[in-house]
């Protein structure tokens, strides 16, 4: 399979001039609901994590909300492991829900990472319950950022964010696209 094809078709990779939750600009947007609104895609590429992972011992797959935990549900099905979420709470990330993860073997899953804030923030929330972190994964990584356990993503393209005064596609006078405000 041609992953890159496979994001074209299914519209998750666009090509424009979009502003970003980071407030950044970029040529390109994964829209990412277009795979979690697919059952079978996301099974799919769940499925690639899974493999890399399957010898791991993973005992649980806690993704951060709304698309790590969607991620995470699908590998944890198919690992026959346990899943979790790492929710906001009070203005900090949390492992919550009474879920027992202590000294546990955790695989971190998110679905686009794009800073490796809301891994970062995952770790920290595991780590304060005193989980084991086996690795992370993510289905597309749009970054340069380094993790700082065994890492992998199904998908990695390296793309330049602007700031919005050195935007190059500002300049050139492109229609700025909000996605997910629609």
């Amino acid at each position: 399979m041609n992953l890159e094809r496979f994001l074209i078709r299914k519209k998750v990779l666009r090509r424009g001039h979009f502003l970003l939750s980071s407030g950044l600009h970029s040529e390109y947007y994964f829209e990412k609901f277009r795979i979690l609104e697919d059952p079978a895609a996301t099974k799919k590429l769940a499925k690639v994590i899974v493999e890399q992972f399957r010898d791991k011992g993973v005992e649980w797959v806690i993704g951060p909300l709304t698309g790590g935990y969607e991620i995470a549900y699908e590998v944890a099905r198919n690992l026959k492991c346990f899943c979790g979420v790492a929710e906001i709470k009070d203005g900090r990330r949390i492992v919550g829900r009474e879920f027992d993860i202590e000294g546990k073997t955790i695989l971190i899953t998110d679905d686009v990472l794009t800073t490796g804030g809301s891994i970062l923030t995952t770790i920290e929330a595991i780590r304060e319950k005193k989980g084991n972190i086996a690795g992370i994964a993510v289905l597309i990584d749009r970054s340069s950022t380094q993790m700082p356990f065994e890492y992998f993503s199904v998908y990695h393209r390296s793309l330049v964010n602007y700031s919005p005064t050195e935007c190059p596609l500002c300049k050139k006078g492109g229609e700025l696209v909000r996605p997910g405000t629609s």
